[in-house]
């Protein structure tokens, strides 16, 4: 991880235990990782510890994440991030507008999903994709003027508003895909089974 900065939110931490890797920076309330580990890296040298209330008004990750824009982060890969609390994985998703806003790429990857924030113009290149399947989700109330081409389900200048389904699960058929939009902001979810 050489000239790569990690930052771990609290549980996160014990994840980096198990892989063996030091932070350079921790943020949290640490209400969530053993106190074992957490006091194992309370003894590195050099690791940067930001230590919250737990009665905060931001979540971990989102403070981790306004950390990395704060620090001009290049772009940024969130881990970890759609654990097994659907509220958390919502906000997760939703808090990346703040590095779109940025202009940072930014995404969170799993086991099963590549997830990132789109309100221009997009190519993707099919061996390239995280999984089979693309869905583009509304973030904002409508997504204007979408136009998917190399696409299983192509669209043409197609209003796409929140609230439907109607984006899930297509498929790119050509080596390359085009995702274009005239205003608003997409969810893009490249998805494996």
């Amino acid at each position: 991880m050489y000239g790569q900065n990690v930052i771990a939110g609290d549980r996160g931490l014990e994840a980096l235990y198990q892989l063996k890797i030091i932070p350079n920076h921790v943020v949290g309330d640490f209400d969530s990782v053993s106190p074992e580990i957490l006091e194992f890296y309370k003894k590195q040298p050099k690791i940067i510890f930001h230590t919250f209330n737990s009665e905060k008004d931001n979540t971990d990750t989102d403070i981790a994440l306004k950390l990395a824009i704060q620090m001009k982060s290049s772009e940024i890969t969130i881990l970890g991030a759609l654990g097994k609390r659907m509220d958390h994985a919502l906000a997760n998703i939703h808090i990346l507008k703040d590095a779109l806003e940025a202009n940072i790429p930014c995404q969170i990857i799993d086991g099963y999903n590549r997830i990132y924030l789109i309100n221009a113009e997009k190519t993707l290149e099919k061996d390239k994709v995280y999984g089979k399947y693309i869905s583009l989700i509304p973030l904002t109330s409508t997504v204007e003027g979408l136009t998917l081409k190399g696409f299983k389900y192509p669209l043409n200048r197609y209003n796409l508003p929140i609230g439907t389904s109607l984006g899930i699960s297509n498929e790119i058929i050509e080596d390359i895909a085009h995702i274009e939009m005239e205003k608003g902001i997409l969810i893009v979810i490249e998805s494996k089974d």
